[in-house]
């Protein structure tokens, strides 16, 4: 294959592996009750958790939750851990990844001292987990409540469309779904949130004309799925790319088995067990979450290798044996072999990030509890 044919193969598959991001913050208070805002430029579903799409400047997706409560609200959040990651698939906009961050409790005080952006945040209320659920929207009602109903030791929780996939299944079930009412009565709640019994506030910024295009203009990340399977002596199964022409010349490049997420028509764990089975011929079906790593691109990290970021799902795959390692049949189109290794052999192989992010799933196999939060291989901080 040319490397011009190459780079056309590589476009086209780019185009359906795109997805969007966003960052949202739950501040609870000392009563048990989750803040909400008003969005008051969207008439159809005003009512949401603060935060908002990532930027490419952005470094993870940490800094767009704490840029967008500057932003919206004036003032500096702290940060707790990740709650969730919530991927989701729509028939009217590309997939998102929707990360939902814990901050320290705001006191009265703090929350009387918003200076919000009156274009984004068009009043704020203090709910109790049954109210949020009914007034925010259905798929973001159900993302809010997972993190709210699950002991935070179980987080980050990992959900697809709002709902507890892998270890999140031990600590929740899928529940009713509250009935949507919306703004309906927060304004007797809440004396941040104005009453549109006569229809939207004075002020309010009108809806935006085209809400397609607007979603055609935001930027886009693109995501991978890859397991990590060891054998019974602890040794790692790390599979080498056929080489690309690179500017450095051919050069080796091992990894761990899997590959991007087909974000149009997949979610991450499909996307793992697909890749395992077109890599080496295995039907498994993938274990618990163990890492999530953030892989800025150059707008937020000029020594970046790609101009677009991109977020790494790792899955356990467990411990194999030799009957398994025996049936490996690789994908000749994409891999030239494989290999069982020692972490420190690993370790010398793997590019350090890489590595990093490697060492990291093997220590999360270790302990209760969700799926470590990496950036660029290392603990988000």
């Amino acid at each position: 294959m040319t490397g011009r044919t190459k780079g056309v193969r590589v476009a086209a598959e780019a185009s359906g592996q795109e997805l969007l991001a966003a960052a949202g913050v739950l501040f609870p208070d000392g009563r048990g009750r989750v803040m909400v805002v008003r969005l008051p430029y969207d008439r159809r579903h005003p009512v949401a958790v603060p935060g908002g799409g990532w930027d490419p400047q952005d470094g993870s997706p940490r800094r767009t939750a704490v840029r967008e409560i500057e932003e919206e609200l004036g003032f500096t959040p702290r940060l707790g851990p990740l709650a969730c990651l919530d991927w989701t698939l729509g028939d009217q906009r590309p997939p998102i990844a929707a990360h939902l961050y814990w901050a320290e409790p705001l006191t009265p005080e703090q929350a009387a001292a918003f200076t919000p952006d009156r274009a984004e945040v068009g009043g704020w209320a203090w709910l109790t987990p049954e109210q949020a659920g009914h007034a925010l929207p259905p798929r973001l009602s159900r993302r809010v409540t997972a993190c709210l109903r699950a002991p935070r030791a179980a987080g980050p929780l990992e959900l697809e469309d709002g709902h507890p996939v892998g270890h999140v299944r031990d600590v929740l079930t899928r529940g009713p779904v509250p009935e949507y009412t919306g703004p309906a009565g927060l304004s007797e709640l809440s004396a941040h949130w104005p009453s549109t019994a006569g229809g939207a506030p004075a002020g309010d910024p009108p809806p935006p004309q085209d809400r397609n295009a607007y979603i055609a203009g935001r930027p886009r990340i693109r995501a991978k799925a890859r397991t990590v399977f060891t054998d019974r002596e602890g040794r790692i199964l790390l599979v080498r790319l056929r080489p690309w022409d690179l500017p450095g010349g051919e050069v080796p490049h091992w990894t761990l088995p899997g590959g991007g997420v087909e974000a149009d028509r997949e979610l991450p764990r499909a996307a793992a067990r697909r890749e395992v089975r077109e890599e080496l011929g295995w039907s498994c079906e993938p274990g618990r979450l163990l890492a999530l790593d953030w892989m800025p691109g150059r707008a937020a990290d000029p020594a970046a290798d790609s101009d677009t970021a991109r977020l790494v799902y790792l899955f356990d795959g467990g411990t194999v044996g030799e009957e398994l390692l025996s049936s490996i049949v690789l994908a000749p189109e994409e891999l030239v072999e494989w290999r069982l290794c020692a972490p420190a052999e690993a370790r010398a192989l793997l590019a350090p990030a890489l590595w990093a992010r490697t060492a990291a799933a093997l220590a999360a196999r270790n302990r209760p509890g969700g799926p470590a939060e990496l950036v660029g291989g290392y603990p988000a901080g």
